[in-house]
């Protein structure tokens, strides 16, 4: 990697930073609502807080992840220079001033409103031309993902587009068209709103066009890690990919499964009517698909790996493992995350239970699972793997890593599991306090408690990677050559619909549309809809 190190630099740079600033507001959110903390007497401090948390989280960190890796893929597994190198830079420096012009608001207490664009609440309007612009940013690099692989195709005709390649482009494009209803929400009902051409607006059209972006987000978070899954893993604990297909087919069905569900978040809105609510649901079970066959095919990679190193029999093999590899324990941890997140998605996917879970510490603990936890932890391995190759520094020491990861893995654990529990127990959600005195609460006060320890356990882990990635610039070496894993057994021919993207997008665009485009039109055409505004930024 030579022209794009640079930009993959600065792109890992920011993000990381915004992570360790995110988790630390997340943190204090977690101390000021606990037994240990009196009450703040300020409740919008602690609205701003999450806000910039969700914010910087939900939208930055990921997003720079993504586009970072992205443009790594590009020049290593193609091996050519990154097409577009300046369009590239202007898409992140687009994204930066975004950031920051959203920051502004957030910080000043003008924009209090969650991560979640759910009027009649509306923020500072500056807060969300912040956004688009970093929507606006990242488009640039979808753009250059397109042109770089049909670079490649003109060059290498007939040939598999590799795999890395293959998993970014499409995450490329599931976020290019999910992003798209946030977008629409923004400039078309928001905007007119926090400028004040309009004192009312249409929140429950607003809330359905969020839901577009809503759950399909989670799996463009989820891309970079799925692309370690299947062309770092198997490579760095000796292994090679059992199936080079599987992993073709996991990226294609996440673009057709993962963009028409998110009305499931809508259950109890009755703006949308059941049928559409009951689409959105079943898709949610399809989703599920392609995570067990990723699920198989990484673990058959791994069995592969413990047998190439003499495991025996029908469970012996588990103990063969390089368990002393930070990846080996990196995708253990990831998938009991995932495992635990993703049985909570099955409850929240059922329209009776998720009526009981929805607004409850339940969703919180689920949502942290699957992302802070199953999902970061593999950025941290995308980070850990590139390093040397972004600044010619030695192999990065193990042991700290690991010490790293379990703080990670054990701390997630600790945060989320009382979450679940609390949930069942009826505890609310976006709650800035709890009166513990209450008979009622006195009981639930030690899982906040667990809470900050565990959230404690995160920061210390969080500012152990930076320093970890610090430390390890500080020694030069030239790297080896970087490699993607191989598979077992490369297909001679790899059918055109697993080598391009024509069918998925038309299959994605086409049930997206129709699991949206008849309650948007029908919301559109009705009349009476729309409520006064609440703003909290002014102009």
């Amino acid at each position: 990697m030579y022209q794009a190190r640079r930009l993959v630099l600065a792109h890992f740079g920011v993000a990381f930073a915004v992570f360790v600033v995110a988790i630390i507001l997340g943190e204090w959110q977690m101390f000021v609502r606990s037994p240990l903390s009196a009450w703040i007497k300020n409740p919008e401090l602690y609205y701003r807080s999450v806000t910039a948390h969700g914010t910087a989280m939900g939208y930055i960190f990921p997003t720079l992840v993504a586009m970072g890796f992205g443009y790594a893929i590009c020049e290593l597994a193609l091996k050519q220079p990154l097409v577009g190198l300046r369009w590239a830079w202007i898409g992140f420096w687009l994204l930066i001033v975004g950031a920051v012009m959203a920051s502004i608001p957030v910080a000043a207490g003008k924009a209090s409103v969650l991560y979640t664009f759910y009027p009649p609440l509306v923020g500072s309007p500056f807060y969300y031309l912040g956004v688009v612009l970093v929507v606006v940013g990242s488009w640039f690099w979808v753009a250059l993902m397109s042109v770089n692989l049909a670079s490649w195709k003109k060059l290498n005709r007939g040939v598999p587009v590799p795999l890395a390649m293959f998993g970014n482009v499409a995450g490329a494009y599931l976020w290019a068209w999910t992003s798209l209803g946030a977008a629409i929400e923004i400039l078309l009902l928001i905007l007119p709103a926090a400028f004040g051409w309009k004192n009312t607006i249409d929140a429950g059209l607003s809330r359905v066009f969020f839901s577009w972006t809503l759950h399909a987000i989670v799996y463009f978070w989820l891309m970079p890690s799925y692309i370690a899954f299947y062309t770092i893993v198997p490579r760095a604990i000796g292994s090679r990919l059992y199936s080079d297909t599987m992993g073709r087919i996991a990226f294609v069905l996440f673009l057709v499964f993962s963009m028409p569900i998110g009305m499931h978040h809508l259950f109890a809105d009755p703006q949308v009517g059941g049928g559409f609510k009951f689409l959105h649901a079943a898709f949610t079970a399809l989703v599920a698909v392609p995570t067990f066959l990723t699920v198989f095919t990484i673990v058959a990679s791994v069995e592969l790996a413990a047998r190439l190193r003499g495991g025996k029999g029908p469970l012996g093999w588990v103990k063969a493992l390089p368990w002393r590899n930070p990846m080996m324990l990196a995708v253990t941890f990831s998938f009991v995350m995932l495992g635990f997140g993703g049985a909570g998605g099955i409850i929240n996917m059922s329209y009776q239970l998720n009526e009981t879970v929805h607004n409850t510490q339940w969703v919180t603990g689920h949502f942290h699972l699957i992302f802070a936890g199953a999902i970061v932890i593999m950025y941290f391995m995308i980070a850990y793997d590139l390093w040397p190759q972004l600044t010619r520094c030695r192999p990065l020491a193990q042991g700290p890593i690991k010490i790293q990861l379990w703080l990670w893995f054990v701390g997630m654990m600790v945060l989320t599991l009382p979450w679940h529990w609390v949930g069942l127990l009826g505890m609310p959600r976006r709650m800035s306090y709890f009166d513990f005195s209450d008979s009622a609460l006195s009981s639930q006060g030690w899982t906040l408690i667990a809470g900050t320890l565990g959230g404690a356990m995160l920061v210390a882990s969080a500012i152990l990677f930076v320093a970890i990635l610090a430390r390890a610039r500080k020694a030069r070496q030239e790297p080896a050559a970087y490699a993607f894993a191989t598979p077992v057994h490369m297909p001679a021919t790899t059918p055109p619909a697993l080598n391009g993207f024509a069918l998925w997008l038309a299959l994605m665009i086409g049930l997206t549309l129709v699991n949206y485009g008849f309650p948007i039109v029908q919301l559109a055409r009705l009349e009476h809809t729309s409520v006064p505004v609440i703003s909290i930024g002014g102009k």
